[in-house]
């Protein structure tokens, strides 16, 4: 059950993601969903969390900026995201 709970929610953190990417979601909006798979995160080994929040923390202070910077690029910290949730399918996969 948490295996598959924990699939869902990669699941679901990768349709936000999408959302991200085309701006159909608030950093802010996919920032907090993304804090929310504790089941996922549980099922990762612990730097996997350490990763995520590290993003999840530069793509909120990113929000503050209107336009791209070299430190806060938009961009860069969503295909960051889509290599995160790829490493973690495979963590999961791997089991």
């Amino acid at each position: 059950m948490t295996a598959s709970l924990a699939l869902q929610q990669l699941h679901n953190f990768q349709s936000d993601l999408r959302q991200l990417a085309d701006l159909r979601l608030t950093n802010h909006a996919f920032s907090q969903a993304a804090r929310g798979h504790a089941v996922l995160l549980a099922a990762l080994p612990p730097r996997y969390g350490e990763v995520l929040l590290g993003l999840l923390d530069r793509l909120e202070a990113g929000a503050l900026f209107t336009e791209e910077s070299c430190s806060f690029s938009h961009q860069a910290l969503v295909d960051g995201l889509g290599q995160w949730a790829g490493q973690a399918q495979a963590a999961l996969a791997a089991g």
